[in-house]
């Protein structure tokens, strides 16, 4: 029996399709952030509040995505080189990271997260912590999975094609992760700790359950592909549930609308994330039995350079709420600015994200032929 049903996934699977629906998404928190800094009405407050709950799915979504992909990759190839797998990352994650972070914290000191850098140790630490720029704090917990990748194909190869082995993995994995959502929201969020351990957010345990699950939707791909087939519409049911549950959270902290107050470690964020992640399983699936090949390359293509383009967003949005004088448009069209500013953010993010690439690599090929 084929291991791999679906041999067009050679152009795309569902880790692609997540990347790119997270990183699409996530380009539109911090643009909300914006406006809504500029002091909203109480009706546009509560809308601005819906729509950063329907897109508060993003980094559960990347990360299960890099998990899928990575352990497929590495499992149809029949190994795992750890020095050759940090090597690829270091060039495609790691490298891109440590310039966007310098050019945040060098061109836009102002984007910095808690406090300002004052001497060479605070500026390391920000460059490290992920406070150099709002949306830097996923790279310090993303590039924490990278570094435990050994950890996760340990767990795919126990796990193997074995479903009873799978249920005792996610089992397990399910009650550590809400015994820590536990922990989170006594101790920390609106906690004792909260301004002092805040860091834990961006700590790899609190995003461990969507790692652990993608490696367990790969290595059992048939069972949670035919279920995904199956039930689609009841995954759809609880993703508004989940949705309304959120919400109704989010309302009982009354006005202001603070998005700090929309965090992803509660049971109702942690349900909803993984029903948007199944859903867009689902669509992905969909799209490979009907054989679309050009939905199935366009996000082939555009997954590999999400991460690339995420970085970046904050740099685009920046330049055009400065450049273009959005503030102004914000105040009288809070939600037509959202949707022009996303649209745009979107295309440059992605464009730099593929010229950038292109223009590095020319140099390195140039930089080799010198070098000989």
């Amino acid at each position: 029996m084929d291991k791999y049903p679906y041999p067009t996934y050679e152009t795309a699977d569902i880790g692609d399709y997540l990347k790119v629906f997270a990183c699409s998404a996530v380009m539109s928190q911090p643009i909300m952030s914006l406006i809504m800094g500029l002091g909203q009405p109480v009706h546009t407050q509560d809308i601005f509040g819906i729509l950063y709950n329907l897109v508060k799915y993003t980094a559960p979504a990347f990360i299960f995505g890099i998990l899928y992909t990575t352990i497929r990759t590495n499992d149809l190839a029949g190994s795992f080189s750890y020095s050759k797998y940090m090597r690829t990352s270091w060039s495609n994650l790691f490298v891109p990271t440590i310039w966007w972070t310098l050019i945040y914290l060098l061109g836009m000191p102002w984007l910095q997260q808690v406090n300002q850098y004052t001497d060479i140790g605070s500026f390391c630490w920000h460059f490290i912590n992920g406070n150099a720029a709002p949306h830097l704090w996923y790279n310090t917990m993303m590039l924490q999975f990278i570094i435990l990748m050994p950890l996760f194909w340990v767990i795919s190869r126990y796990v193997g094609n074995s479903v009873k082995r799978g249920v005792i993995v996610a089992t397990t994995t399910f009650i550590l992760y809400f015994a820590w959502l536990y922990f989170y929201d006594t101790a920390v969020f609106h906690g004792a700790h909260e301004k002092t351990w805040y860091l834990l957010d961006r700590l790899f345990i609190s995003f461990f359950i969507y790692a652990v699950f993608g490696v367990l939707a790969w290595q059992l791909r048939a069972e949670f592909n035919s279920l995904l087939k199956k039930i689609w519409w009841v995954i759809l049911i609880i993703f508004g549930t989940c949705f309304i549950w959120t919400n109704f959270e989010l309302q009982k902290f009354g006005h202001p609308v603070l998005f700090a107050n929309a965090p992803y470690y509660k049971p109702s964020m942690t349900f909803y994330c993984l029903a948007v992640i199944f859903l867009v399983a689902s669509f992905c699936l969909y799209q490979v039995r009907k054989n679309a090949q050009t939905s199935l390359k366009v996000f082939h293509f555009l997954a590999t350079y999400a991460y690339r383009a995420y970085l970046s967003n904050v740099f685009w949005n920046q330049l055009i709420w400065r450049g273009l004088n959005m503030q102004y448009h914000a105040l009288y069209h809070p939600f037509l600015t959202l949707i022009g500013m996303w649209i745009l953010t979107w295309i440059l993010s992605f464009t730099s994200a593929y010229c950038l690439h292109i223009w590095w690599t020319k140099i390195k090929q140039l930089l080799g032929i010198f070098g000989g």
